[in-house]
């Protein structure tokens, strides 16, 4: 096995060893009276060793690919760090992408273990999830009714004096997760991460985020608490359903970061854009939080603008950009994207700013091309200022999907040091400040016969009539050419509001740009079809689909 020793779990022991008493995680009770059980990092330390023996005990070890189909709880989070100090391979899928997805996603997986509640040890052994390649079951929460064993049982067959795990010495390029993109932009795929992957995360969220060891964070999404020990923070795991994030009651986000004074928060712009309205309504004010990230969609400055109030005044919102296979490759936070004359280019049709590369990335704007490109020249690249699409290398690129040899070609070009760039299947341009602007997916450019559309600039464009919440850009065929569509949702608070008034005001925005001059279809929708990771990424073929539908 080449490479360095490189494995994230060290992190765990350390901190037990430098601060035992310290609170390493707060989980609510699912019961009524709304406490939390904490756990310190010492026991979090020994409970994931005791699990890490279980794991062994029933047959999973290094190397071995295992699907992980457990809530966030205590046992999810003690499986997960128990998972890294033995070297497995955890296999992580949304669980709303759909249960025929799921089997697909399993079959290309190829896990020979599969960690999971009874639902999902049902749902496994009547659809036949993974039935090929399976060696070793193990159920979470009850008895192995469905075959294997349970988790409290191998727990016993070890016995609670286990002892400390001895981590796996596992190398810099030995694969070290496969994580499944959301689907949101195609069928999910299985992105293989390796432990010098993870390790590239942990430093470069350490310099972006600016976190202090002692911080207090609050992820919306539950994967990101594992980076914590790493950071030095301590986990409030909120009281949300976290495959619904839009659907966030807003009290249980603030009572959490009141009670436990939280000073750093992960929020898709979907959880952001609830809270702030919920917030400002009531009054709330959260004095203790330092940032915010938020990440999954570009976040409208208004929303930005209205949380922003209820902080400190040095407090920030940092979003940084990236994707399932590339994460993080820029960032910027609040205090210049509300630059004014960064919110007028992104008003104008300038695209949205996701900020400077970062140092541990290489950048790159090429031309745009829908078929493979085999190796990298330098002549792909485009002058600064030019739309095309993003490609990255750095360490934080993964180089492969889990059994997708198509998929892989078209979305990896090899260089000539042997090394991997990643195209992103985003667009975008590098200003003259060295800064990149995001103009929306390769696949949701709009062709009509004289132009190209980019959907991120015409829709900012729009986005600013105040009774709008979000437009997307779709496109039609109608008498076999094709028409742009723009379709429109109203905010919450302007349900209301005469649409024939609201559509001549948006025909007005678009025929002070070139950019959406030819943009004359406009169609209102109730509620935009959204990505199930993050409830924030607009389904634009679904939405085309529909919009198809309404103009026949």
């Amino acid at each position: 096995m080449s490479g360095a020793a490189c494995n994230i779990a060290r992190y765990l022991p350390e901190m037990a060893a430098r601060q035992p008493d310290a609170l390493a995680i707060a989980l609510p009770h699912r019961g009524a009276d709304g406490g939390y059980h904490e756990l310190t990092y010492r026991q979090l330390d020994t409970e994931s060793d005791l699990v890490a023996h279980a794991l062994v005990a029933a047959g999973i070890t290094r190397g071995t690919p295992t699907a992980l189909m457990v809530k966030p709880g205590p046992d999810f989070f003690a499986l997960t760090f128990a998972m890294a100090k033995v070297g497995a391979v955890p296999i992580v899928i949304d669980p709303g992408i759909g249960l025929s997805n799921i089997k697909t996603c399993l079959a290309e997986a190829e896990p020979e273990a599969f960690i999971g509640i009874r639902a999902a040890q049902a749902a496994r052994l009547l659809l036949g999830w993974g039935r090929p390649t399976l060696k070793h079951l193990l159920t979470v929460g009850g008895r192995a009714w469905f075959g294997g064993t349970s988790l409290a049982t191998a727990r016993r067959r070890v016995g609670e004096d286990a002892g400390p795990f001895p981590i796996a010495d596992t190398r810099s390029d030995e694969t070290a997760a496969i994580l499944f993109t959301s689907g949101s932009t195609g069928v999910p795929k299985g992105a293989v991460y390796t432990h010098g992957n993870f390790a590239g995360q942990v430093e470069t969220l350490r310099r972006i985020s600016g976190v202090e060891p002692g911080e207090i964070d609050l992820p919306t999404l539950p994967v990101f608490a594992l980076f914590d020990p790493a950071l030095g923070m301590s986990t409030i795991v909120p009281d949300m359903d976290p495959t619904k994030p839009a659907s966030v009651k807003p009290a249980k986000i603030f009572e959490a970061i009141q009670r436990y004074g939280v000073t750093n928060m992960f929020a898709s712009p979907a959880v952001l854009g609830v809270l702030a309205r919920d917030g400002v309504a009531r009054g709330v004010t959260l004095p203790t939080l330092r940032r915010v990230v938020c990440a999954g969609a570009p976040v409208q400055p208004a929303i930005m603008d209205r949380f922003l109030s209820m902080l400190s005044p040095d407090a920030r919102i940092v979003t940084p950009y990236g994707a399932t296979e590339a994460l993080p490759v820029c960032a910027v936070d609040s205090r210049e994207i509300l630059q004014p004359e960064v919110r007028e280019r992104t008003a104008s049709g300038g695209g949205v700013l996701i900020g400077r590369p970062l140092d541990e990335v290489e950048v790159s704007v090429i031309r745009i091309d829908d078929g493979p490109i085999e190796t990298w020249s330098d002549d792909l690249r485009l002058p600064d200022g030019e739309v095309g699409e993003i490609v990255v290398r750095g360490d934080v690129v993964t180089e492969q999907y889990r059994n997708r040899p198509d998929s892989t070609r078209l979305a990896k070009i090899r260089c000539t040091d042997d090394g991997i760039a990643h195209r992103m299947g985003d667009l975008g341009y590098i200003d003259d400040e060295g800064r990149l602007w995001f103009c929306g997916r390769k696949s949701h450019r709009v062709q009509t016969g004289d132009a190209t559309l980019y959907p991120i600039p015409c829709e900012m464009i729009f986005n600013v009539q105040p009774a709008v919440h979000r437009t997307a850009l779709v496109s039609v065929e109608r008498g076999g050419e094709i028409t742009p569509v723009l379709c429109v949702e109203l905010d919450p608070d302007a349900r209301d509001a005469d649409r024939a008034t609201v559509e001549s005001q948006l025909m007005a925005l678009g025929a002070k740009h070139a950019t959406t001059r030819s943009i004359r279809e406009v169609l209102f929708h109730p509620a935009f079809p959204v990505d199930i990771r993050h409830n924030a990424k607009i389904d634009r073929p679904a939405l085309g689909r529909w919009a198809q539908g309404q103009l026949r």
